[in-house]
């Protein structure tokens, strides 16, 4: 097994470190789950660090054998200096997180935010392959977006393009993890919805939405709003196409913007609320120029929770090459 033929991609959420061997051609050999039950930067690097020794270890391989590392982190990621900005599931704030990894493994990784990673798979060997300009947008705690353009991922002059869900939406509207008031993520993100509700419910209202959970409070969410939505509940279906509709039309801008050939559509809340996800289409249809719409193919994501670790993993390659 030569250097070049294998990565280290490491996908970094809120709860978990999931590390994978992935070959040059996206393949992944082996994977490593990891809980974080201490998420200073100090413990999640130690983390990372035993989760690809295991991972080596279940496929015979050393760390010298690796061609190169790559982490996709839930937050901003300053370019290629390994800082990351903020991490709004980890708590963290301007962290040489890129510093910590290399000191536990003694070799430099790529950092990079998670959905860009995602996209970079995507578009190398997942339902985008082949195409140069895509955009991936995934709709799940959080709402983010991944950028491909000329075939190349673009990050921007620092490193931190692609902050889809922290558009703005609503002038001086509700607040976001982000510390601003407004975004998208606010209104669309699966916590800010179940947020939501539970304000409603709180309130008195949401009935039906609350009964879809069951009658228990702490299983409200995306979820039970689809259900009450389907099941006739005018309430639920309002909410919904609230939901779609914000969504949907900030999509549709972002491929006028852009002008890809591939749209890419993914993450939990699209997964588990498929109406949603139906009416948002219809929006993003409705919102962007038809001259650019004509060009763009809607796609769900092909690589599933793999398009993270596999996207870092060949990011990681094309660094060491």
């Amino acid at each position: 097994m030569s250097a070049a033929a294998i990565a280290l991609g490491c996908d970094l959420g809120g709860t978990n470190v999931r590390v994978a061997v992935v070959e040059a051609d996206g393949h992944v050999r082996s994977s490593v789950k990891r809980k974080l039950t201490d998420r200073s930067p100090e413990a999640v690097a130690k983390e990372l660090a035993e989760g690809a020794r295991d991972v080596l270890a279940n496929v015979g391989a050393s760390l010298e054998q690796v061609g190169g590392i790559g982490v996709g982190v839930a937050g901003q990621c300053l370019g290629s200096t390994g800082m990351v900005l903020v991490g709004p599931n980890l708590g963290w704030r301007n962290v040489p997180f890129g510093a910590l990894v290399e000191r536990e493994l003694g070799r430099r990784a790529r950092i990079v935010n998670d959905l860009s990673a995602a996209a970079w798979g995507e578009a190398a060997v997942g339902g985008a392959r082949g195409a140069r300009d895509v955009i991936l947008v995934f709709v799940g705690s959080g709402v983010g977006s991944g950028l491909i353009l000329n075939g190349a991922l673009y990050e921007g002059a620092g490193g931190i393009a692609g902050e889809f869900g922290h558009v703005k939406v609503v002038a001086g509207g509700r607040p976001c993890g982000c510390g601003e008031l407004g975004c998208l993520e606010a209104y669309v993100g699966g916590h800010n919805i179940t947020r939501r509700i539970k304000e409603l419910e709180a309130g008195g209202k949401a009935q039906a939405i609350l009964k879809a959970a069951g009658g228990d409070a702490t299983r409200i969410g995306g979820s039970a709003l689809e259900l009450a939505a389907e099941e006739g509940d005018t309430e639920a279906q309002q909410l919904r196409s609230e939901i779609a509709q914000m969504l949907g039309v900030q999509v549709g801008n972002l491929v006028t913007v852009l002008n890809p050939s591939r749209l890419i559509l993914g993450g939990g809340v699209l997964t588990g609320m498929p109406g949603m996800k139906s009416e948002a289409i219809e929006w993003i249809r409705r919102s962007a120029q038809p001259a650019h719409m004509a060009q763009a193919t809607i796609l769900d994501a092909a690589l599933g929770d793999d398009a993270g670790v596999i996207g870092a993993g060949l990011l990681g390659l094309l660094v060491a090459s």
